[in-house]
């Protein structure tokens, strides 16, 4: 229904279908605030092109009954908006959004072929015609040019100008409609939108030309401006076709990750057979067949023999993985081998794809804090352009009133502030498509700008420079107290932990014969941050699972070595000590090392002993390491940096280290869970490479110079244009070049991120300049 529409949504649209519990699921999370239900959904706003427009689809929405808050993104046309569905419907916001003349689509909708092909067709068919018409035009208009005066006959000088009026029509009438519409919808709400100036010097040129044609000997001189006229709407156009092509590129890698599962899948029916059925009517417990090259629907299980995957949307890597049968295979991840059957245990928003799509939809939406400036110094802006262009008009009118169309035009043309609305959010956003090709998800963008200021780097240690997984060694027991048991009441007690040492000792307790003390056999289990756990049995009888302090146990000679240890104590007192051996990460050093090439000061904070976190600290070398230290004092160790003048990023595995993440400047999540855990960073690293940190601060860093050189690039263009046309030095035609080719070099420019990687420049501070 949505694909078929092709003009502008009015009030009697049915967008009842928004409204579809099934449907919503792609685009809507449910949440309780306050105690109170709310709901934030991501759509597409079709129809924008500017700043402005998203200024319009946020002023619609803003003050409506329900709605709490409403985003627009300019660069990737996203809407963000939190709406309480005790008040209002989805629909009932579309309608409105409608009413102002753009549409909201679904993003799955909105970025699909047809949904492109079709866009991509009408902005080719105007671009034609204004193209073809503005050939047409100056072949009739030339001989105005080589002539001297008096040597074209009055009766063919006419018919040359009724000629190109005709061929100006369907300039006018067809292929400028963009623009009218869009200032009209601006002009409706009482606003200055950036395709206001433009729709004026388009009508201003036409109408005086027109009366012109009409009366060579009126008021208006005999000048006619149809070729000028002609020719800047199809510079206008083709510049805002590439940029159409560009800004699609730009968020491009984001939109491909977000749009990659299948729409269409076959689920086993009771006798067996595979029927083709939509994606969205998937429910747990469903079997799926999987072809080889398609995208799994679903997280699930695998039931056939063996699959082999590409997870490369979970870790950035695209090495096949080989999933055995009962192993878990991910939403989004792709099949390559053949056929697979899956039994479906999440779908959507519940699925790590989902969490994943979550992450990047806020990112696309958010406006960085130049943008917001940039956006707010256009709208003013566009009222000096109106205002500067009637002065002018006047001005020239006392000197020489037929050259002053052409100045007031010229002025309007060429003063839009696209570009400089454009520069911050191409080049952020171009970035964030490259890191998330790596297995890099920039939650906010605003991090790029942060990112490319610090002069520090403080990581966490276990899960972070070291694996995440720990392997058990050594057991030191009580009397009387059996392997078997205290293994297996640790394991029980680890289960309800996502802790590196709580998982080691759930896999090892796993792998018993027999296990003593399962998890049901405790009456309530809880767990203490950064401490341990602590589980109430049935008879009233406790176990403790942790550090030493926790456990109330006195560390013995055992307990010099590097190695963590975790502690078992129930009623008695101490029960068992356990020995567990990490390693450090392959690309640990490599990455510290890196980033002190960077100029950045690099810190270890860890919870763990002096001994271990000493020796990790040497081992990939840091410049400073902090031990012992609880989540309380890594929080306090943190603020202490920051009140010196430290500007840093903390890594962490997302796990733990809430309150240290939200503190930092910015921080990085790393891990296979982060996802599940990143309410508090700002970029989650999927694959687990700590080189990634040093990647993104260098293509944070490149992003930021980039960003200045559009800016620049913007104040220039206006610094040197404006005067130029206020003098009368620049006509119409050259004004509507001048303005698409700015606002395409900005694009252009910012592409530039994404096609250079940041590998080459992590290693020395020297390399930092040939990036991007």
């Amino acid at each position: 229904m949505f694909g078929a529409h092709r003009g502008p949504l009015t009030v009697t649209d049915n967008f009842a279908v928004l409204d579809d519990p099934v449907e919503q699921r792609d685009f809507t999370e449910y949440a309780e605030v306050d105690g109170l239900p709310l709901a934030e959904s991501v759509l597409m706003v079709q129809g924008m092109y500017c700043a402005a427009c998203a200024d319009t689809v946020e002023c619609a929405l803003q003050d409506l009954p329900g709605v709490k808050s409403a985003q627009v993104h300019a660069a990737t046309r996203r809407l963000t908006v939190r709406w309480d569905p005790a008040v209002t419907r989805i629909s009932s916001l579309a309608q409105v959004v409608g009413e102002t003349g753009y549409r909201l689509l679904p993003m799955q909708q909105a970025l699909s072929i047809s949904e492109r092909l079709r866009e991509t067709r009408r902005a080719l068919w105007r671009l034609f015609v204004a193209g073809f018409c503005a050939m047409q035009v100056m072949m009739y208009a030339l001989p105005a040019y080589v002539t001297e005066p008096g040597e074209i006959p009055a009766d063919i000088n006419q018919l040359l100008r009724w000629a190109s009026w005709l061929l100006s029509l369907p300039v006018v009438f067809f292929a400028s409609g963009p623009f009218f519409q869009s200032a009209w919808r601006d002009l409706k709400h009482g606003r200055v939108g950036m395709d206001t100036p433009v729709s004026i010097g388009i009508l201003v040129s036409f109408l005086v030309s027109s009366a012109v044609v009409l009366d060579p000997t009126g008021p208006w001189g005999h000048e006619v401006w149809f070729d000028s006229l002609t020719m800047f709407v199809f510079f206008l156009l083709g510049g805002r076709y590439l940029e159409l092509k560009a800004r699609d590129r730009t968020a491009g890698a984001l939109d491909s990750l977000m749009n990659r599962l299948p729409e269409v899948c076959e689920r086993r029916k009771p006798d067996g057979v595979f029927e083709p059925v939509s994606a969205r009517r998937l429910v747990v417990g469903d079997v799926v067949r999987v072809h080889a090259g398609q995208a799994f629907p679903a997280d699930g299980e695998v039931l056939s023999t063996t699959a082999t995957v590409d997870e490369a949307l979970l870790t950035g890597e695209s090495h096949p993985v080989t999933r055995k049968q009962g192993e878990s295979v991910v939403a989004g991840s792709f099949n390559l081998a053949g056929p697979v059957e899956m039994g479906v245990q999440r779908l959507g928003r519940d699925t790590r794809f989902g969490q994943i799509v979550s992450l990047m939809e806020k990112a696309s939406t958010e406006k960085p804090r130049l943008a917001v400036l940039a956006d707010r110094i256009a709208a003013p802006f566009l009222v000096l352009v109106l205002l500067g262009a009637a002065v002018a008009g006047w001005y020239w009118w006392q000197i020489d009133h037929t050259k002053a169309l052409a100045v007031a035009v010229a002025v309007l043309i060429v003063t839009c502030p696209c570009a400089l609305s454009l520069a911050t959010p191409a080049a952020m956003l171009t970035s964030a498509g490259a890191l998330a090709r790596r297995g890099i998800l920039v939650r906010r963008l605003q991090a790029m700008e942060t990112l490319s200021r610090i002069n520090a780097v403080v990581f966490d240690k276990t899960g972070t420079l070291t694996h995440d997984r720990l392997s058990l060694g050594k057991v030191w027991l009580r009397d009387g107290v059996p392997r078997e048991a205290a293994l297996g009441q640790a394991a029980a007690l680890a289960q309800v932990s996502l802790h590196p040492v709580s998982r080691a000792l759930a896999a090892a307790g796993g792998e018993l014969p027999s296990r003593a003390g399962g998890l049901l056999a405790f009456a309530e289990v809880n767990e203490v941050a950064g401490q341990g756990l602590r589980g109430e049995l049935p008879d009233g009888r406790w176990l403790k699972l942790g550090s030493a302090a926790f456990c109330g146990v006195e560390r013995n000679d055992t307990d010099g070595q590097a190695a963590p240890h975790a502690y078992l104590a129930d009623n008695e007192g101490w029960a068992a000590t356990f020995e567990l051996s990490e390693g450090v990460r392959e690309d640990a050093r490599e990455a510290v090392q890196a980033l002190r090439a960077l100029g950045l000061e690099t810190w270890l904070l860890s919870g763990d002993r002096d001994a271990a976190a000493l020796w990790v600290g040497r081992a990939v070398g840091v410049d400073h390491v902090i031990a012992e230290a609880s989540p309380e004092r890594k929080l306090a160790e943190v603020m202490a940096l920051q009140a010196r003048g430290v500007r840093l990023a903390m890594v962490g595995d997302g796990l733990n280290d809430g309150p240290v993440l939200a503190r930092a400047d910015t921080s990085f999540a790393l891990g296979h869970a982060a996802p599940l855990a990143q309410a508090q960073s700002d970029c989650v690293i999927q694959g687990g490479r700590v080189m990634d940190v040093a990647h993104t601060i260098v293509q944070a860093r490149a992003t930021m110079r980039i960003v200045k050189q559009n800016l620049m690039w913007a104040a220039l263009y206006n610094a040197v244009s404006i005067p130029m046309a206020l003098v009368g030095w620049m006509p119409p035609w050259l004004a509507g070049l001048g303005m698409a080719g700015s606002s395409l070099l900005v694009i252009v420019n910012a592409l530039r991120l994404a096609s250079k990687g940041p590998e080459a420049a992590v290693h020395t501070r020297e390399s930092m300049v040939s990036v991007a």
